[in-house]
């Protein structure tokens, strides 16, 4: 450090400055860089990782060279999706120059960085065979469940769009797919998958054009312009807003409730006990989903999709009587409307009059402005009907509160974790994106409810 001594109209002035020159050598611990409050000091103390090399055990030979730490990779994946850095060449450019983040992966100074392509070689090997990042996933759930973190009385669920990595114009017509196919790799793998017996992912059959860069993505739209994508499904407790199910579909919104399902499903498999409740948007009110609920004892606080009903100057269904013995309702006129069969469409029951019973009524006017009057039941309106009733009692208001804890969630995931445009392809790599995400999100919660949580010592204090 140098002084210079200025004289300025009769005032003297101290000005330092600072030389940039470089030490030889430098004496500290990585150790001792790392706050004790760090989000990573954390999630070392609190978390053991060590259960990733026994999930892999078995992928792995008893001879040759030693592999690279796998617990090393999904460190540093971690770190990547807990500060936004979801492209591996980035995350291996930015962990040389963070002292926190070789700390928690345990790489020295002197330690070599694994190459970047090692993250594609083991995702396309040993990760995929291994079904790693669900069972990670899965794993912390398991963690936050034991901790007490999660309650698993109430729960929220929804979907969100995520872009896929690949434009719109890639597109073909399903028909094109094979001359294309002799030019373009992905294509080719995608036909193959398609002949096998038992496919890796399902075909999305209700696309006429196929995207020759991601042919598993789905063109949709929600909320915007039409693109490429997929959805991200997250079901999350309530009590805790730890994510306990992820599960990635095709943008269709008939898919959610799908995932809805297979997600609840999944709980109760591992843990032997289904939620109370579940909050959720209008996209899943129809009636098979709050049957389905229905039948489990799962109260659905579900606003119900319009339904095939009159307009609302119109008669409405209460307005009709309905006679069991005979299939039939009855008009306020007392003129039956018969039973005639089922629309597959929109799964509803369809009751008819006929011209020659309505021609002429005085009521006419009021019930229908066609030849005849018409009434679609739905084949679930038993539930349909429950769920449009609790819509009205104070609960419903609260878990409407607590549904917007997964907006928050996918907000988290987009902002900050920078998922808002997928980086890998197919329905299997973007499987994995969203597990990991999911991953760093809870991890977040799990340490910083452990660190706040008494130690036997402090309550006996």
């Amino acid at each position: 450090m140098l002084l210079f001594t200025i004289t300025l109209g009769g005032l003297l002035l101290m000005m330092g400055h600072h030389s940039r020159s470089e030490a030889l050598f430098y004496y500290f611990r990585l150790e001792d860089q790392v706050p004790e409050n760090h989000l990573l000091r954390l999630i070392d103390r609190h978390v053991n990782l060590d259960f990733i090399r026994t999930k892999l055990k078995e992928c792995y030979s008893d001879a040759g060279r030693p592999s690279i730490d796998p617990e090393l990779l999904l460190r540093m994946l971690l770190v990547g999706y807990l500060y936004g850095v979801t492209s591996e060449r980035k995350l291996v450019e930015e962990l040389r120059m963070h002292l926190a983040w070789r700390w928690f992966t345990g790489l020295g100074f002197d330690q070599e960085i694994p190459h970047h392509s090692t993250f594609s070689k083991n995702r396309h090997g040993r990760f995929q065979e291994s079904n790693l990042f669900q069972e990670i996933f899965e794993e912390i759930v398991a963690r936050c469940v034991e901790a007490g973190l999660v309650k698993g009385e109430h729960m929220s669920v929804d979907g969100s769009f995520i872009q896929a990595n690949a434009d719109h114009h890639s597109r073909v017509p399903r028909e094109q797919l094979a001359e294309v196919a002799k030019v373009n790799h992905t294509v080719r793998e995608y036909l193959v998958e398609l002949e096998r017996e038992n496919p890796v992912e399902a075909p999305v059959v209700q696309q006429e054009k196929i995207s020759t860069t991601d042919p598993d993505s789905t063109y949709a739209t929600k909320g915007g312009p039409a693109r490429l994508g997929y959805y991200d499904n997250y079901l999350v407790d309530n009590a805790s807003c730890v994510i306990v199910g992820v599960q990635a579909t095709p943008a269709r919104l008939s898919q959610e409730s799908v995932a809805a399902r297979a997600m609840i499903e999944r709980y109760r498999e591992r843990y032997g006990y289904l939620p109370q409740t579940l909050a959720a948007d209008t996209t899943y009110g129809n009636g098979e989903l709050l049957q389905w609920l229905d039948d489990r004892g799962i109260t659905p606080y579900i606003r119900v999709k319009e339904g095939p009903n009159s307009p609302p100057d119109l008669y409405g269904i209460e307005k009709f009587t309905y006679v069991p013995e005979e299939n039939c309702y009855l008009c306020p006129a007392g003129k039956p409307l018969n039973y005639v069969g089922i629309n597959k469409r929109n799964r509803a029951h369809r009751y008819y009059s006929t011209v020659k019973r309505c021609q002429g009524c005085e009521q006419k006017p009021q019930c229908t402005r066609g030849k005849f009057r018409t009434i679609a039941i739905h084949t679930c309106e038993a539930a349909r009907q429950k769920a449009d009733d609790l819509a009205k009692t104070p609960e419903f208001a609260v878990a409407l509160r607590k549904r917007r804890n997964v907006e928050a969630l996918f907000a988290e995931l987009k902002n900050y974790i920078g998922l808002r445009r997928l980086r890998l392809r197919r329905m299997r790599f973007v499987r994995e994106q969203f597990y990991l995400a999911a991953t760093a999100q809870n991890l977040k919660r799990l340490v910083r409810f452990l660190s706040c949580k008494p130690t036997p010592q402090m309550a006996t204090a």
